[in-house]
């Protein structure tokens, strides 16, 4: 049993669905600090004038674990979005089939950052075709020490093999893990390319790009980039 773990991000790229998508069991670890200007409220879309991001506008206060932190709804985020992708991605070759689902999306009156994260993560899983099954941190009674609350997730899924990012070999305390039976194992993943609206081809974009640029074809681009 493999298991990945990763941070709830929005609309993530194409690395975290390849974690999901050769794990097991996915855990969003959605029990740990909020960090402000990273990936778990905002992504990127392609645009004729370069790159854009796509923002969920939170409130919270500082600490706050990332379950906790709100939508703002003082903002108006999800027309603008709704504008952003409508407007650069109407000659998607997808865009047609797929519009329906994200207006039905960016019409939810969201009230929690976790629950818009998991909605884009399952809508772009189910349409990149993974069906991993996924769970989530704080509905687990975990330690609140980091190394140990891994090994809790892993231990609770009865894990014996932990997939980690490319940068755990920087932090990660592999003796733990080997000591606890479970074996680790780290991501290595190179963006592959494919056909995209807007000019040269730009990496690291979210997973939508891909999907409403390829469709079907979404799984087994996603696959090239994968190494051991």
């Amino acid at each position: 049993m493999m298991v990945a773990i990763h941070l709830p991000q929005y609309m993530p790229w194409l690395g975290f669905f390849d974690k999901m998508d050769r794990a097991d069991a996915f855990v969003l670890l959605d029990n740990v600090q909020y960090k402000k200007n990273e990936w778990q409220n905002r992504n990127r879309i392609k645009t004729p004038q370069g790159v854009q991001w796509i923002t969920v506008p939170v409130t919270y206060s500082f600490p706050a674990s990332i379950v906790d932190v709100r939508v703002n709804r003082q903002v108006t985020w999800r027309r603008k979005q709704w504008q952003a992708l409508s407007t650069n991605y109407a000659r998607a070759s997808v865009w047609n089939r797929l519009r329906g689902r994200l207006e039905s999306f960016l019409d939810e009156e969201w009230g929690m950052l976790h629950q818009v994260n998991k909605a884009s993560i399952e809508l772009l899983r189910g349409e990149i075709g993974i069906d991993t099954p996924l769970h989530t941190a704080s509905e687990m009674e975990l330690s609140d020490e980091p190394t140990e609350r891994l090994l809790d997730i892993c231990r609770a899924l009865e894990a014996d093999v932990y997939l980690a990012g490319v940068d755990g070999r920087r932090y990660m305390e592999i003796d733990r893990f080997s000591a606890a039976g479970i074996e680790v194992v780290f991501q290595d993943y190179e963006h592959p390319t494919y056909d995209q609206l807007h000019g040269p081809f730009h990496s690291h974009l979210s997973a939508l790009d891909l999907v409403l640029n390829c469709g079907a074809a979404s799984l087994e681009i996603l696959r090239r980039g994968r190494g051991t």
